[in-house]
């Protein structure tokens, strides 16, 4: 036997006996223990002798024993003595293991000493680095403090000298006429008005103190300044502070006329539906040649016209009688405006035609502008009898003759062109507003003067407003009132409150809760700014993070008249938003509430709104929306309004409305039916029972038991959806329109925020008006589509969710589409047609699919980066460019390449004008890239050009100068930035007038630029003289927008006044003169107030309130005209009334106490001023208690009179609690308690306390310092001297004798 070892050597191969693989061989030892017999054999000697006898083999093996012995004991020695070795290894090794553990020990303990010494360490470094931060903000401090003591120490030795001047001529004159024999007047010895404290309104004005005001009713920022400039009433809806002299009008029919105007929005043409130009088209038989010519030739046209203005064109005609009376109905009152072609001669008209003249030019003829073709036979004049009636019809009901009329005898070509020119003039002046025909080309390079630096994305904003209104004209049946009720409260809860969360399943009612809620907030408290936005696909622009926190700021400054010094870095826009909330909350006594619906859907929503877990300012709250299952973790713990599943009844109520208006009743069967199976979470809310009622009453070739019976099959939304898709598609009567309908949802599936009716037409050669027409109006109906904004989209997620299952075979399908999408816009661009909607749909397109090439060609365009960049969409711009691959430097070196080609194609002085505006937006664009030196080039660039194609004083050069000037400001090149701000000064001012928006633009960087330069009194001489410009010209054109709103108000108003006396006619009569008030028309206004209170007078007697309502606004309005005897009169009439008629507190009570006050105190009426000023006090004390800060302003006024009145002692206790008022409410660094600190200096001053007075003026100045910048620099004086306010500016300091 022998091992394994010995039948094959190390390293064969050995194959193995089972199939499996070969492996190497090893040596496999084997231990065996040595026997006598094999010992014996193993020392034998030669060969086994064969035959051998037993006694001569074992005398053999006997001679071998010694030595077997021998051995032995020498095994076992050598056993004993490895024995010994292995025992004292070991010990050896248990010694070197109980030392490795001790320096294991001792290391673990070195290196926690040194992680130790290590953080003090750096703990050390930190606190070194703070020192010396400390040190520099030291070093600053104390630099400031030297610069405001030198120019305070300069201000007064140069007063000094100048009264010393002063003194030395009056004892001139004085001795002249002592000489002369003349009597002399002594001061002291007179107790008259004139030895007490003036206002200083041409005196001498102390400049250190920058307008040196005894501050009279301070306003809260700049927004006070530009409402009040409205001098309308109520703009600022404050109960404290408002000076205007309509402040006083009644809340509730105040709001009924300008709620609307409160909201900043795009001004957007109302003639629009959905920005869209609708065209409706009425013809007959025997004018459709006129009608082909015009759609072929001549609607490309008016569509280029509108689409370089961002609306959409549609002809909305229907062949024959191809559509029902409601489908014809809709589109009428959704059209721009209506043209109707005749042919007189005609016998007979069809009665469709009939229907749709009557409704558009018999019914409501002044509805929207018309258009009258009339073609007739050369020679021939005879008109039928059925024509004759219609067109007699029509002249008599055109009483303001707006319908224009087209007579035409030639050719049908010839009519189409006369149809077009008519339809061109309607649009460009009529619908969009333009002064001129040829406004519209210059109309992108007046917004880029006008608008500056503000990138504002109108349709963006008109898609929200749009999806609000939707929401809030919702008929839900469904009661809200406990959850409206809730929200208030938590709302109204004293600060610190977290964000709200109201929570729900998917379709419970949030959007449209939070709609009427906010409608209601708006009714209500029109002194809340309420910024909102509510979210839709997850892929589309509104749930793109930065793009809605930009809107959300830009809203914010709006309403603060503050839109400058935005950052377009995406990163900074969402970091900022929240500083943006803390500067300006202390200047709003209101609320701001921020709503986002359905803030889940945002793209990255925790990270992107992490700006929601942080500390919000006292008077902010933001309400959210969001799905009860996607709702992050982290915001579960705000306070939470969890909308509850419908109840039985409140289902019945809707089944029971929907029903009754489409004339269906369901049995009681049926109807126990569908309430068990609308039991279940899915299927219990108010989405799920709209659509089930309204596909119960919009079914077409199903029977209402079917119906119910495929109803109850659906156990979700979504589900439902698809049932509804289903039974669209099987009502079709043709293949062909099936196919036409999975297209249309497949491309609104595939697209980036939707498409339009006009781009469905074009994608969709087969899609003919009257079929696109009717399908949107059943899906619209069964809430799978809705359009806004001129764009159709889905209304909801499920709906889409439906589609994608129903009719999108994976993502193959969705490719198809997108590559449809992709031709279509790619074929606009190759026509040098760059839209809004090319821009936003085409790179999204390629991103999608991949398309790394396409994409950089498609963002090489200059007129998409254009696009996108002035709309604001700076931060879609740059990931599609990072999805390409090319970083900051790399884009902006090709943009420049692909500009300088260009310009090489450029010739006409209009193509000079587009090149230097793209070079100029290139130049912005880089500079908000931070590549400044970049930057640099593009801009001078566009400045050549504009010098040389148009003209040096041109006002392009002046924005192009400005723009410079920035990036020399950037690199703190202030004498080059300063040189260059004075030219485009000098040019606006030579372009515009020294009034214009432009010019204050330029006074502001100015200003801001003498800030930098520490030339304090330079920057606030023409701080003063921008915010003169602007308060001019908001009160030139009454609001930022809405001018245009409130003449169209007026005019409806007056319809309204037309009928006999009523309480509602005197109410609509007295808005009436408020809104002529606001168009600074004074005659007319003064006519409807008057109107308003004669009214009042007969109706309700001379001793209602509302008769008071009308005395207040006429003597406002008397005040205006500086008629104070007038309005001092009528103002204490108002006020007898409302003493009696009201309680002791009542707000209206108060603001005809504070004017009457006010009209005192300038008709110089002091003493009978300080009664009125001492009863508000303390009506203001009763309303909101010792400690608000409205009671400190009451303070400040009442103490203003008494140092006019010389009344020191008096003054001063009221200035110190209005002081500690003011720090107990809105802290010690607020601007109020900063403006109360330089009226108490200004009062240590007149005291001689002057150490007190330098110290307070130093407080102050220090927070006005620390006050952020918000136009173009730090906000102006807030006191300045107006017509609808009071100050006391400081008297001229006189030398005081120390005692």
């Amino acid at each position: 036997m022998g091992t394994a070892s010995s039948l094959v050597s190390p390293g064969e191969v050995i194959e193995d006996a089972y199939g499996g693989e070969g492996g190497e061989a090893c040596e496999i030892p084997v231990e065996v223990k040595p026997k006598a017999r094999l010992l014996r054999s193993s020392f034998r000697r030669g060969p086994r002798v064969i035959g051998a006898s037993f006694k001569s083999t074992g005398s053999v093996d006997l001679e071998y024993t010694a030595e077997y012995e021998r051995l032995r004991k020498d095994y076992d020695i050598f056993r004993v003595s490895k024995n010994n070795e292995i025992a004292s290894m070991q010990k050896k090794e248990a010694k070197l293991d109980e030392e490795n553990k001790r320096l294991r020990a001792e290391l673990q303990a070195l290196q926690k000493t040194y992680q130790k010494i290590l953080r003090e360490k750096e703990s050390a470094l930190e606190a070194k680095y703070q020192a010396m931060e400390r040190a520099s903000t030291f070093e600053h401090d104390r630099d400031k403090v030297k610069r405001q003591f030198k120019i305070f120490r300069e201000t007064k030795e140069k007063e000094i000298q100048d009264l010393l001047r002063a003194k030395r001529d009056l004892e001139s004159k004085l001795q002249h006429l002592q000489a002369q024999g003349v009597q002399v007047y002594v001061p002291e010895d007179s107790d008259s008005d004139e030895n007490q404290t003036t206002v200083a309104a041409g005196g001498m004005q102390c400049e250190y103190w920058n307008g040196c005001v005894l501050g009279s009713e301070p306003s809260m920022g700049s927004m006070m300044q530009l409402q009040q400039s409205y001098r309308g009433p109520e703009f600022a809806h404050s109960l404290m502070d408002v000076e205007g002299p309509f402040a006083n009008v009644s809340r509730d029919d105040w709001d009924a006329a300008v709620v609307s105007l409160l909201q900043v929005s795009p001004h957007i043409s109302k003639g629009l539906w959905s920005n869209t130009v609708r065209c409706y088209l009425i013809h007959t038989k025997d004018t459709r040649e006129e009608l082909h010519h015009f759609i072929e030739i001549y609607s490309p046209k008016l569509q280029r016209l509108c689409e370089r203005m961002g609306h959409f064109y549609l002809n909305v005609y229907f062949p024959e009688n191809t559509a029902s009376a409601a489908e014809r109905q809709r589109e009428m009152e959704r059209s721009s405006m209506c043209v109707l072609l005749l042919k007189p001669s005609v016998n007979s008209l069809c009665s469709y035609v009939v229907e749709d003249t009557e409704e558009a030019f018999v019914k409501t003829p002044d509805s929207r502008p018309l258009l009258l073709y009339l073609r007739t036979a050369e020679g021939k004049v005879g008109i039928s009898g059925t024509t004759r009636e219609l067109l007699e019809r029509i002249n008599k009901a055109d009483k303001n003759a707006k319908i224009k009329v087209v007579d035409h005898t030639g050719s049908p070509e010839d009519g189409a062109a006369l149809i077009y020119h008519q339809l061109d003039e309607i649009i460009k002046q009529e619908l969009l507003g333009l002064k001129s025909v040829d406004d519209h080309e210059h109309v992108e390079e007046d917004q880029v003067v006008e608008a500056s630096d503000v990138l504002w994305d109108e349709h963006d904003e008109q898609e929200q407003i749009e999806t609000y209104q939707k929401m809030c004209s919702t008929s839900t049946h469904v009661n809200f009132d406990k959850y409206i009720t809730r929200l208030n409260d938590l709302v109204a809860a004293p600060p610190p409150t977290p964000p709200l969360l109201v929570s729900g399943g998917p379709g419970s009612g949030k959007s449209v809760l939070l709609a009427k809620w906010i409608e209601l907030q708006q009714r209500h408290s029109p002194n809340t700014v309420i910024l909102y936005h509510f979210v839709g696909r997850p892929s589309s622009t509104s749930a793109e993070p930065v793009l809605i926190i930009r809107r959300l700021t830009v809203k914010l400054l709006q309403n603060f008249w503050s839109i400058s010094g935005l950052t377009m870095d995406p990163c900074k826009v969402l970091e900022d938003f929240p500083r943006w909330l803390e500067r300006l909350s202390p200047r709003r006594h209101g609320n701001i509430i921020i709503v986002i619906d359905s803030v889940d859907q945002i793209q990255n929503a925790e990270r992107n709104m992490k700006w929601l877990i942080d500390p919000l300012p006292a008077n902010v709250r933001v309400l959210v929306s969001v799905n009860v299952e996607t709702c992050p973790q982290a915001w579960r713990l705000w306070p939470t309004i969890h909308l509850d599943p419908l109840s039985s009844k409140e289902m019945r109520n809707m089944m029971t409305m929907h029903c009754m208006t489409a004339g269906i009743k369901l049995g009681k069967e049926q109807e126990r039916k569908l309430e068990t199976h609308c039991k279940s979470a899915a299927t219990c809310n108010a989405l799920y029972i709209s659509v089930l009622v309204r596909l119960l009453t919009d079914r077409i070739s199903w029977s209402l038991e079917e119906t119910i019976l495929q109803c109850v099959m659906c156990h979700d939304t979504v589900s439902l959806f698809r049932f509804c898709l289903r039974m669209m598609l099987g009502s079709l009567r043709t293949d062909e329109e099936r196919n036409i309908m999975k297209q249309l949802l497949g491309l609104l599936y595939a697209s980036h925020n939707g498409v339009s009716e006009s781009e469905l037409l074009e994608l969709l050669p087969e899609l003919a008006f009257p079929t696109l027409c009717s399908m949107l109006f059943r899906l619209e109906y069964l809430l799978i589509l809705t359009l806004d904004c001129g764009i159709i989209h889905f209304r909801h997620l499920q709906a889409c969710d439906a589609v994608r299952l129903e009719l999108m075979d994976g993502g193959v399908t969705v490719s198809i589409h997108r590559e449809r999408l992709i031709h279509h816009f790619s074929r606009q661009l190759s026509q040098h047609r760059v839209t809004w909607r090319v821009a936003d749909e085409l790179p999204w397109l390629l991103q999608q699919q991949e398309d790394k090439t396409k994409l950089q060609l498609s963002l090489l365009n200059l007129f998409v980066c254009q696009n996108l960049y002035k709309r604001g969409h700076f931060s879609e711009l740059l990931t599609y460019w990072q999805f390409v691959g090319k970083d900051k430097v790399s884009m902006a070196t090709e943009y420049f390449e692909s500009l300088k080609c260009y310009e090489q194609t450029c010739e006409t002085e209009d193509g000079m004008r587009r090149l230097a505006n793209l070079y100029e937006t290139l130049g912005r664009f880089l500079k908000d890239l931070g590549l400044l030196t970049q930057a640099v080039a593009p801009l001078q660039r566009s400045l050549e050009i504009r010098e040389t194609a148009l003209d040096p004083d041109h006002p392009s050069v002046a924005q192009s100068l400005h723009q410079l000037a920035g990036i020399y400001v950037l690199w703190r090149k202030f004498g080059n930035a300063e040189q260059l701000y004075k030219q485009a000064l000098e040019i606006s001012e030579s372009a515009y007038g020294p009034e214009h928006g432009s010019v204050a633009r330029e006074l502001d960087c100015l200003a801001l630029l003498y800030q930098k330069k520490n030339k304090y009194e330079q920057a606030d001489k023409l701080r003063k003289r921008s915010v003169r410009i602007r308060q001019k010209m908001a009160h030139q054109k009454g609001h930022m927008y809405g001018f245009t709103l409130l003449h169209r108000r007026t005019l409806q108003l007056e319809e309204l006044t037309l009928g006999k006396d009523t309480a509602d006619c005197a109410k609509t009569l007295n808005e009436l003169g408020v809104l002529y008030y606001l168009q600074n028309n004074l005659d007319a206004a003064k006519m409807f107030l008057t109107r308003s209170l004669e009214m009042r007078q007969r109706v309700l007697g001379t001793e209602h309130p509302d008769c008071a309502q009308s005395l207040n606004n006429l003597a406002a309005l008397h005040c205006e005209c500086h008629e104070y005897e007038n309005a001092e009169d009528l103002y204490e009439q108002a006020l007898d009334i409302r003493k009696r008629a009201l309680a002791p507190d009542h707000p209206s009570l108060a603001y005809t106490i504070k004017h009457l006050a006010i009209l005192y105190k300038r008709r110089g009426k002091l003493e009978k001023a300080v009664p009125l000023y001492e009863l508000a006090l303390e009506i203001r004390e009763k309303s909101f208690g010792l400690k608000h800060p409205s009671v400190a302003t009451a303070l400040v006024n009442l103490a203003v009179l008494y140092c006019q009145l010389k009344k020191h002692n008096e003054a001063l206790p009221l200035y110190e609690q209005a002081l500690r008022v003011y720090e107990d409410s809105l802290g010690t660094s607020h601007p109020r308690v900063g403006e109360t600190l330089k009226n108490l200096a200004v009062l240590s001053y007149e005291k001689g306390d002057f150490e007190k007075a330098a110290e307070l003026y130093k407080r102050a100045m220090e927070i006005k310092d620390a006050e952020p910048s918000l136009v173009c620099g730090k906000a102006a004086s807030v006191h300045s001297f107006n017509g609808d306010t009071f100050s006391l500016r400081s008297p001229s300091f006189h030398p005081h004798t120390p005692k």
